[in-house]
């Protein structure tokens, strides 16, 4: 199961997240859209690219104030090798804590 809390804002609970590893970077839990609060996110119209998955949506999450800025992102129509993580949301876990549990 993976909690993504910050402080004592409960964000995500799941026990369907996606872990996903490339190059040398830590690996990334990638969480179901219907296993996060989405009413605690804001979607600004911020985006980036990514060579390996495609284009990245970021959202916010405003109750963090500055920190929540673009914490969170999804790749909606990812290339068909990492095509799992469609519509799967995933967090920086510098600004919002993820904690693995059974």
């Amino acid at each position: 199961m993976v909690d993504v809390t910050k402080g004592r804002l409960d964000i995500a609970r799941t026990r369907a997240a996606l872990t996903l590893s490339e190059a040398s970077y830590p690996p990334v839990q990638y969480m179901p859209p219907q296993d996060i609060d989405m009413s605690l996110l804001e979607r600004p119209q911020y985006t980036t690219y990514c060579p390996y998955k495609g284009e990245a949506n970021y959202y916010g999450i405003p109750a963090l104030g500055e920190p929540g800025l673009n914490s969170v992102w999804n790749y909606e129509t990812p290339f068909e090798a990492v095509g799992e993580i469609a519509g799967y949301l995933a967090s920086h876990p510098d600004r919002v804590a993820i904690e693995l549990a059974d």
